[in-house]
């Protein structure tokens, strides 16, 4: 056989291309960055289980359960879309939050804040920051993975759950501030005002062409 012959079967053999991988359609940073969602959803929802057998009130037991239970739900349709590329067999949900829209503001004096030093000393008002801590961070990460995702299918599902974490990090903030756990201060009424009045609208037929 001739030698040259031999080389050129060998390279046709060595650039056959398995037809899963003949259209890829995910880019190489996006999987990166998928893995990272999907295990900061883990992440989350094992917390999540963790800190349910320390909650004491009833009320944030609920939103817990609510937001393990729909977090669940999400993490499947993300896992679906992103291993086939396709549209998941569950489409995005859309979170309820249960809380009003109800906020005290103003500073009421406390203790001051330090580290608990064992597990007995877990509180509601410290499970609830952590449940916060999670949906803030999943907010952020979902949106600056979205912005560099390239299937259509992954991102649209990805970028549809940023208003759910959103969604759940206001009810809980909610739940925090009912409770005197956050605490929102507020500025004097003239230095508000004047801040508001800060700045004004403009007519969109001045643009210059």
């Amino acid at each position: 056989m001739n030698p040259n012959q031999n080389q050129n079967q060998n390279q046709q053999q060595g650039m056959q291309i398995p037809s899963h991988m003949m259209n890829p359609n995910h880019g190489g940073h996006e999987l990166y960055d998928a893995h990272e969602v999907i295990a900061g959803i883990i992440s989350m929802l094992d917390q999540y289980q963790m800190y349910a057998q320390h909650i004491q009130d009833q009320e944030l037991q609920s939103i817990q359960q609510r937001q393990h239970a729909f977090v669940t739900q999400m993490y499947n349709t993300i896992v679906q879309s992103f291993s086939s590329g396709q549209d998941p067999s569950q489409k995005t949900q859309q979170y309820q939050m249960q809380q009003s829209n109800d906020v005290v503001y103003g500073l009421k004096p406390g203790q001051p804040e330090k580290p608990n030093q064992s597990v007995n000393e877990l509180s509601d008002k410290g499970l609830s920051a952590y449940m916060l801590g999670h949906t803030k961070t999943l907010a952020t990460l979902l949106s600056m993975t979205a912005l560099e995702m390239t299937n259509p299918v992954l991102r649209r599902v990805i970028a549809d759950s940023v208003p759910n974490f959103i969604e759940m990090s206001y009810e809980i903030f909610l739940y925090q501030n009912k409770n005197g756990y956050y605490q929102v201060p507020q500025l004097q009424q003239q230095d508000m005002k004047q801040m508001l009045q800060g700045y004004t609208t403009v007519s969109q037929g001045n643009a210059t062409h």
